[in-house]
C-alpha cells in the first residue's frame, strides 16, 4: 500500500473504531444478534478493565494537564482466518468491549460493506443525532457578553 492509502485505511478504522466506542451494549446486541452467520472467534486479550490518564490543555488550546483517571475496557480477538479486531471503550462493560473488537475485525474482511451498513451507519446516525441535539440545547441557553466602554476611564 501506498502511505496515502495507508493513512485514508488508517483514518477509516479510526472512525468505525470511535463508532463502536462509543455505541450502547444494547445497540452492539441488537446487531450481534441480527447477523446471519456469527463468526466464530479466538481472544487475544480477555476483556481487561483498568484505568487510563485523561489529558485535557488550558482553555482547549494551551498547556496540557492531566485531569483525572477514567475506567476504560479493553479487548482483543482473532476470527478463524486470522484477522484480529480489537477494542478500547469507556467503563467496565466487559461484553460490550469483546461485541466492539469482533465488529472491529469484521470490518477489516470481506463483510466490510455489510457491516458497514447494517451496524456502523446506523450507530453512526444514532450518535450524530444526540450530538445534534446537545448542540441545539446549548446553543438555546447561551449569553452573549459585551462591555460597554465608560466616559469615565481614563486613557
Amino acid at each position: 500500500m501506498r502511505s496515502t492509502e495507508t493513512a485514508e485505511a488508517n483514518a477509516a478504522r479510526a472512525r468505525w473504531m470511535g463508532v463502536l466506542a462509543r455505541a450502547t451494549r444494547d445497540e452492539l446486541e441488537s446487531a450481534w444478534s441480527t447477523l446471519a452467520e456469527r463468526p466464530s472467534y479466538d481472544m487475544l486479550r480477555r476483556p481487561e478493565t483498568g484505568l487510563v490518564m485523561v489529558r485535557g490543555r488550558a482553555g482547549g488550546t494551551g498547556n496540557p494537564f492531566n485531569l483525572g483517571e477514567m475506567t476504560v475496557t479493553r479487548c482483543a480477538v482473532r476470527l478463524p482466518d486470522g484477522t484480529t479486531g480489537t477494542s478500547y471503550a469507556a467503563g467496565r462493560d466487559q461484553r460490550k468491549a469483546e461485541l466492539a473488537a469482533v465488529f472491529d475485525a469484521l470490518m477489516q474482511t470481506g463483510e466490510r460493506m455489510r457491516i458497514e451498513s447494517g451496524v456502523i451507519t446506523p450507530i453512526a446516525r444514532r450518535q450524530q443525532t444526540d450530538r445534534d441535539l446537545k448542540s441545539r440545547k446549548a446553543a438555546a441557553t447561551k449569553v452573549e457578553f459585551f462591555t460597554m466602554v465608560r466616559g469615565d476611564n481614563p486613557k
